[in-house]
């Protein structure tokens, strides 16, 4: 059975608790200790901006489970970059949920993380996500599709790539789009270095930041996840999303860091993720549920764009983060470095 719509009421009340707890435009979020009398031990949570609102319904879930019980959390949110080095330079983590794989390897190749932390069902990907077109309530530019982004009365909000995973697929998806998912590059290329050249104004360090840089008033355009659309449009916010056809699918990993203090305790978390109950809640989060069966409960609140390019399909991450991403070399983190000259 397919559900028509969220869980309006509860998703509600965990936006409205998100946005207290990431308001004041800081992309670095330290959340207080979540439940539990640390009888069953801690997980200290490090994640990227955006989940919040999940982990803010998931987390009481787990602690309601046998392996939940007496769990305490630490959670820390910010940009994906800069807490994934934080985590690699020593923050007492034993969780992570990042927006890009290449946050995770960064902790592998530290040796945090074991090499094979993506050796489950859904390759360390509990939830997902498609690049999404954020603008003002009434749609007043009629923005469709990438072409429209780049009109000279368009500006667009999106975060900076050297700081955000966010802004990573933010990119990806018009690269993807006009490269015929990399066939073309100089087509993809050209496309970005005219969005960042003459369109983007401002570059804020994370996903939650953007949207707050966009609420406050800034830009025509934001690009965000489709759940941070939704996250913000079941606030109440003065927004609507558009899909484009050809659009990206986001892929958030997750792991547990093999040597940290409760590990045990973290993968159970880790585990719990990927159970029925946490993918409903993922779903009713705004997020796309990798579990086949909540996908199709769920299938109604998240349509399928016409075509839905991968990282895969552009080579890998490796790939894509050397050719496109590396600094100074990368040509997407030249065009940004060209642009902030």
């Amino acid at each position: 059975m397919k559900r028509s719509r969220f869980v309006v009421a509860a998703f509600a009340a965990v936006t409205a608790l998100s946005l207290t707890a990431c308001s004041g435009g800081s992309s670095d979020t330290v959340g207080a200790e979540s439940g539990g009398d640390g009888s069953g031990g801690t997980v200290n949570l490090y994640a990227y901006a955006v989940p919040k609102v999940g982990f803010d319904s998931l987390i009481p879930a787990f602690q309601e489970t046998e392996e939940g019980e007496g769990v305490v959390f630490q959670q820390s949110y910010g940009a994906s970059g800069d807490q994934s080095r934080k985590v690699r330079d020593g923050a007492e983590a034993n969780f992570v949920n990042f927006s890009v794989e290449p946050d995770i390897t960064r902790l592998v190749d530290a040796g945090l993380v074991d090499e094979n932390w993506n050796d489950n069902a859904y390759n360390g990907i509990p939830f997902g996500s498609v690049v999404t077109i954020v603008v003002r309530e009434g749609n007043p530019k009629n923005i469709r599709d990438w072409d429209d982004l780049l009109r000279p009365d368009v500006e667009v909000v999106t975060p900076n790539p050297f700081s955000s995973g966010s802004a990573k697929w933010n990119l990806l998806a018009p690269y993807a789009a006009k490269s015929n998912g990399g066939a073309d590059p100089q087509a993809g290329i050209d496309y970005v270095t005219a969005l960042v050249t003459d369109h983007v104004k401002v570059q804020p360090k994370s996903g939650r930041e953007a949207t707050e840089t966009f609420l406050q008033g800034t830009g025509d355009v934001l690009l965000s996840y489709e759940n941070e659309a939704l996250f913000i449009e079941r606030n109440g916010d003065p927004v609507e999303h558009v899909t484009p056809p050809v659009t990206f699918k986001i892929e958030n990993p997750a792991a547990v860091l093999k040597n940290a203090k409760d590990v045990e305790v973290a993968q159970a978390f880790n585990d719990f993720l990927y159970t029925p109950e946490a993918q409903r809640l993922w779903a009713e989060a705004g997020f796309r549920p990798v579990d086949p069966t909540a996908a199709e409960e769920f299938a109604d609140e998240f349509p399928q764009p016409e075509k839905l390019w991968t990282v895969a399909d552009l080579g890998g991450w490796e790939t894509v983060n050397e050719e496109l991403f590396a600094d100074s070399t990368g040509t997407i983190a030249v065009i940004y470095d060209n642009a902030t000259k």
